[in-house]
C-alpha cells in the first residue's frame, strides 16, 4: 500500500506516540510503501532541526537522524510533475496532495486532518486519515 506520511506523524513517532509509532513500524516491516518527494524531505529535514519541538523526545538529535536515514531507505522517491495549485486553504500543504497523487497513494496519513480535508478538487481515489484511523485500515 503506497501511502504518504505527513511530517507531524514522524514527529509523533520521535516523541514516542503510539499510533504514530506503529504507522511507521509498518514502513519498517515493508506492509506500506512511504512516498518521498523533494518538498517532503525538505520538511522533514527542517522540522526535525527544530529542538523545542523535541523536548520529551526519546530520541535524540542524532538518533532521529539516524531514524530519518533509515525510513529514507525505505520510501520511494516520487517526483512532482503537475502541481495542483491552489488547493488547498493552507498552501504550504499543496505538496502532500501533489506527491500523493504522483504517486499513486491511497492514504495521506496526518494529523492535520482539517487543512487537507478542505481541499478544492476532488481525488476519488485518496484518502486523508488520522495515525489511529488508518490503523484500522490495516
Amino acid at each position: 500500500m503506497r501511502i504518504v506520511i505527513d511530517t507531524n506523524v514522524f514527529v509523533g513517532a520521535c516523541i514516542g506516540s503510539g499510533a504514530s509509532n506503529a504507522v511507521i513500524r509498518a514502513c519498517f516491516e515493508h506492509k506500506l510503501t512511504p512516498l518521498i518527494g523533494a518538498s517532503l524531505l525538505a520538511e522533514y529535514e527542517a522540522v526535525l532541526g527544530r529542538e523545542a519541538l523535541f523536548t520529551k523526545s526519546r530520541l535524540n538529535a542524532s538518533e532521529r537522524e539516524s531514524l530519518l536515514d533509515i525510513f529514507l531507505a525505505l520510501c520511494e522517491w516520487t517526483k512532482v510533475y503537475y502541481l495542483w495549485r491552489p488547493n488547498l486553504s493552507d498552501e504550504s500543504d499543496n505538496h502532500l496532495i501533489e506527491l500523493a497523487v504522483a504517486g499513486g497513494a491511497e492514504f495521506i496519513v496526518t494529523r492535520n486532518l482539517r487543512d487537507l480535508q478542505s481541499s478544492q478538487m476532488l481525488f476519488p481515489a485518496l484518502r486523508v486519515t488520522s495515525p489511529e484511523d488508518f490503523l484500522k485500515e490495516l
